[in-house]
């Protein structure tokens, strides 16, 4: 309850002077015993680690606590780099400038610093880009443990049918679906 980050369960075991496995089957088991008696907090694995948190049934009104007064949200362009980052790691500016169709420079800034995101390497390729990839406060944020537990891009894909529907209905040259020009009548002036 005193650490800001998820706390490593290595660390957790030499501190508690327990076995790492034995460990782990009392965080488990903690974690059950609390959703069982349906109470306010939860412990939770998230980003490698283990850290209690607020319930999922009570996030509305801690949301209304800890939000109140506040407007520091993230861009949609910062939304859009981030899921690109956070599918596509590592990867370079110029990379994600690419995909996105525009210069990513200061979004990429906002979001080393809010440390979402950080450098993870360099490229071996021409140039020796600098490679970037989320943080373990990007899966603190989101509740995930390890980035593996994103959902699947292809969730959000259409099937085929509606993507044929889409440009069937975008296609200049097909008279059927032209859109109707209003005649204006002419004025005597």
């Amino acid at each position: 309850m005193v650490t800001e980050s998820p706390a490593d369960p290595q660390l957790l075991s030499e501190l508690l002077e327990v076995p790492a496995l034995e460990l782990e089957a009392i965080l488990v088991d903690m974690a059950a015993d609390y959703e069982s008696e349906q109470r306010g907090f939860a412990l939770v694995k998230v980003a490698g680690g283990w850290r209690y948190q607020s319930h999922e049934a009570c996030s509305a009104y801690v949301e209304r606590f800890v939000l109140s007064g506040q407007t520091a949200r993230l861009s949609a362009a910062a939304l859009e780099t981030l899921a690109i980052v956070a599918y596509k790691q590592p990867i370079s500016r110029g990379q994600i400038t690419a995909i996105r169709g525009v210069n990513v420079d200061s979004v990429v800034r906002t979001l080393i610093q809010r440390d979402y995101i950080a450098e993870q390497g360099v490229d071996p390729g021409p140039g020796q880009a600098i490679l970037l990839g989320t943080t373990s406060t990007f899966l603190e944020r989101l509740g995930l443990n390890a980035v593996g537990e994103l959902p699947s891009l292809g969730d959000f894909v259409p099937d085929a049918d509606v993507v044929e529907l889409l440009e069937r209905g975008l296609r200049a040259d097909d008279p059927d679906n032209a859109p109707e020009v209003p005649q204006v009548a002419p004025t005597d002036s």
